[in-house]
């Protein structure tokens, strides 16, 4: 059954894969195939509104009941709701006339004697009319020739939607983890609404096993946690405090497929770079791994070393590959460098992983991040680790003039003078203009 399906006007590039995850989590595609390969990558039937761009705030998608529209609006972070379609038009008049060629097996329902309801006005950027306490409810909701006042390109013909909501966002839980209420953050603590973003792409749900490497204050845990998943976080008291390296991992060498999701925000060295373990004198080959000695043990701070983004990809894709259960999923942030305000990005990629999603947010001219979700849908071997040694060893090569130390941050904070791109050339323009919906992202 196809239903409206009404977005909040922001972070454009992530409204379909969030609501393409959830209906997967919700049972929208049925039970998932078997085999070694794992189950291909399933998405769903979408459409716009005659005339109505990709970035618009309403979107058709046909989903099997009611139930999953429902359930998948009260999860989502960016869809305001979920309504099944009564009549649309170009005119209040037009809008009349399909309500009432809408059949009325489908409308009596809802419009019994003994039934309340309300009707509530809402308009893309005009305003909206509040009752309380309904059985049901009814929108009304308007675009217009607003130009670009709303961050699209102009819309020229009016439309007019009318339907029975059937499911509605609960953003209540936003204000309860925004970063300002807690305790404690630290320099790159994770939005809340983007770390709900995440866990939502992650699938993270009761009985499912939830890792970040990259755990710093936990912002992303912490909203795994609230839809139930196991995250080791958030423990009444610790017994001890372990500190890991993703260069160098804690688990038993023959340990696999532990993990449902990985979810992760790596650190790329724009606001804070990544750090492994190992000094100098010890990465050199000087001298060889060391045991700490019992006495030192409750104040000794290890050693570390620069971590760069691409020795942190390579652990990071290969390390999930072995962790990860068949179908589990990676969603982590990857960095791109943006030329005269575009971005034409490759991502790294392996064996053992289908992309099924890639949602850019523009941070600024020069610089912006993708959150990009993978699924695991073959098999790790030793075979396969060598494959995408050789595969990652090509990605540097290919991209090594902005994923080297320091480079990435140069582009992005250093003055408006020539820079090195992606593809060598070229120089960023302060004046160029991000493209039309960056300044609402």
């Amino acid at each position: 059954m196809w239903y409206l399906c009404v977005f909040y006007h922001r972070l454009l590039d992530y409204r379909r894969p969030e609501v393409e995850s959830l209906a997967e989590l919700f049972g929208a595609f049925g039970a998932a195939g078997e085999g070694e390969g794992g189950p291909p990558p399933r998405s769903l039937e979408w459409r716009l509104p005659e005339n109505h761009h990709i970035d618009s705030p309403f979107h058709f998608v046909s989903l099997p009941s009611e139930e999953i529209a429902r359930n998948i609006a009260k999860r989502s972070i960016l869809v305001k709701g979920m309504y099944e379609l009564w009549g649309q038009g170009s005119s209040y008049e037009e809008l009349e006339k399909a309500i009432r060629d809408f059949p009325d097996e489908r409308k009596l329902p809802y419009l019994t004697s003994e039934s309340t309801f309300r009707i509530i006005v809402d308009s893309f950027g005009k305003g909206r009319v509040d009752l309380r306490n309904p059985d049901h409810k009814f929108y009304l909701m308007e675009t217009d020739n607003y130009g670009s006042n709303n961050g699209l390109p102009p819309i020229v013909q009016r439309a007019v939607f009318f339907g029975r909501e059937v499911g509605a966002a609960d953003r209540k839980l936003l204000p309860t983890y925004q970063l300002k209420s807690r305790k404690y953050l630290g320099p790159t603590a994770m939005d809340a609404e983007v770390a709900f973003l995440m866990a939502n792409q992650g699938l993270a749900q009761p009985g499912k096993l939830v890792y970040d490497p990259f755990v710093g204050t936990g912002s992303i845990l912490v909203a795994a946690a609230h839809f139930g998943a196991m995250t080791m976080y958030n423990l009444p008291m610790p017994i001890s405090l372990l500190r890991a390296d993703n260069n160098l991992p804690p688990w038993h060498p023959g340990l696999r497929e532990v993990f449902d999701a990985i979810i992760c925000d790596p650190p790329y060295g724009v606001r804070a770079g990544g750090r492994k373990s190992g000094g100098r004198k010890l990465l050199k080959g000087i001298v060889g791994p060391y045991t700490v000695p019992e006495e030192k043990r409750t104040d000794h701070i290890p050693s570390t070393a620069p971590y760069s983004l691409v020795e942190c990809m390579h652990d990071l894709l290969d390390l999930s590959a072995k962790m990860l259960v068949m179908g589990g999923r990676l969603v982590f942030f990857y960095p791109v460098v943006r030329e005269d305000g575009f971005t034409n990005a490759e991502f790294p990629e392996h064996p053992c992983f289908t992309l099924v999603a890639s949602s850019e947010q523009i941070l600024s001219l020069r610089y912006s991040r993708n959150l990009l979700t993978m699924v695991k849908t073959g098999p790790y071997t030793e075979e396969i680790a060598e494959a995408a040694r050789k595969k990652h060893l090509e990605f540097k090569e290919n991209h090594l003039k902005w994923l080297e130390d320091g480079n990435l941050r140069s582009a992005v904070f250093s003055p408006a003078h020539p820079q090195i791109s992606l593809s060598g050339n070229s120089k960023f323009d302060r004046d160029s203009k991000p493209k039309y919906r960056g300044k609402y992202v």
